[in-house]
């Protein structure tokens, strides 16, 4: 491949490139260029978002470069201060590790075994010791520190900002002087600590790494950064019909933006069916492909077909699905009020969240839509109950 077929490769679905002329440079060289991106194991679990960064790192294995998944367990310890205002609690050394072990099981669905070099940043750090990291620390001023956007504003608003946490980005910094990294991916937020990797280089009397950055994914509310804490992401282990209903709930504009961020479909491929929605085509119909397409990558085209027949068979025809949760509530005498069901049943996050959910029209009780707020359900009853879209629960009251 030429090398602007293989910029516009690298380019796609990327936010800033610094700095271009740098990378033909590399990549005119003609060998493997050593790709780096770190991830802190601070969840076990990685979602869509994370995979933004793998599927890029995936489309420089096509072009036969060299992968270096960094999972941070050292700079895990000290926790990422990027976006935070407040000082973000550090993880034990038990807990990055269990983590770590999960994320190497998980990449290896999107990257190549044979292409990918798995790193941890404690084999270089911790033998720092405490005079290397002072050594290190004389790299970076206080004033440049607080260049960056969160800690200026921490600062500024007389937020305490812990010493520890200047820490990060230098590590992060220094694991590009270890890996010899050429290119160093991450997302938008991360720009200042990628910078100061370049920064290090120089110091170290390497060439600099080029920054590949890549835009936030947004979460399926579409408005806020995909999140496990926010409760609008998609786990790539969770189970094939989950993952494949949230993907079918996002919007027609969002799933553009996940097929340019997420789909391995060639550009021309997602321009000809941007074409034909915009020629009549059902979106719908799109958003299954996408669909099909993440449960086929984290698990197999057989569970993608399923995963399609069940997503058909539960929200166009009606079905219950199969394997919904059961469990037992008492009722008492009195009988319990839906609400409490709804909350006790784990299907809403609290009573107001139940009586909302009843407002709009989003609780059904034995497939009928329920607008009585009032109702209550009483000892010897057992009752199907569906919140939203892919929400049930088969209760027996006692």
């Amino acid at each position: 491949m030429d090398i602007q077929s293989q910029l516009a490769l690298i380019k796609r679905g990327s936010d800033e490139l610094l700095v271009e002329s740098e990378l033909i440079d590399k990549l005119q060289q003609g060998r493997p260029l050593r790709i780096k991106a770190g991830f802190d194991p601070t969840a076990p679990d990685l979602h869509l978002g994370h995979t933004v960064l793998l599927n890029k790192l995936r489309h420089f294995q096509e072009l036969g470069h060299q992968i270096m998944f960094l999972i941070g367990d050292f700079t895990g310890m000290i926790g990422d201060p990027t976006g935070k205002n407040t000082t973000r609690p550090p993880l034990s050394r038990e807990q990055i590790l269990e983590n770590a072990r999960t994320y190497e099981e998980q990449v290896f669905k999107i990257l190549d075994p044979a292409r990918t070099e798995i790193c941890f940043n404690s084999k270089w750090i911790e033998p720092l010791g405490a005079s290397g990291m002072i050594r290190l620390a004389a790299h970076h001023t206080v004033a440049r520190m607080l260049e960056r956007d969160d800690f200026s504003k921490r600062y500024a608003s007389n937020q305490p900002i812990a010493i520890h946490e200047f820490l990060y980005p230098l590590c992060q910094g220094y694991d590009s002087v270890a890996m010899k990294a050429d290119v160093e991916l991450g997302g938008t937020d991360q720009k200042f600590n990628l910078l100061v990797g370049r920064e290090l280089q120089k110091h170290y009397g390497q060439s600099p790494q080029c920054i590949l950055m890549m835009p936030l994914l947004e979460g399926l509310d579409g408005v806020n950064k995909m999140s496990k804490s926010l409760g609008n992401y998609v786990g790539i282990a969770e189970a094939p019909t989950e993952i494949f209903g949230k993907l079918m709930s996002v919007s027609d504009e969002l799933m553009w933006r996940y097929y340019d961020l997420l789909s391995f479909r060639s550009a021309e491929e997602v321009a000809s069916l941007r074409n034909a929605v915009q020629n009549g085509k059902n979106p719908r119909d799109v958003k299954v492909l996408l669909a099909k397409e993440m449960v086929a990558r984290f698990h197999s085209e057989a569970a993608a077909n399923h995963a399609l027949e069940d997503f058909e068979a539960r929200f166009q025809r009606g079905a219950q699905p199969e394997d919904m949760p059961e469990l037992s509530l008492t009722a008492g005498d009195t009988g319990l009020p839906i609400a409490q069901v709804l909350k006790q049943a784990g299907l809403t996050a609290s009573t107001s969240d139940a009586l909302r959910m009843i407002d709009q029209g989003g609780v059904r009780l034995n497939s009928e839509k329920v607008s009585d707020k009032t109702l209550r359900l009483g000892a010897g009853e057992v009752v199907v109950l569906q919140v939203g879209k892919r929400k049930f629960a088969r209760i027996t009251l006692i």
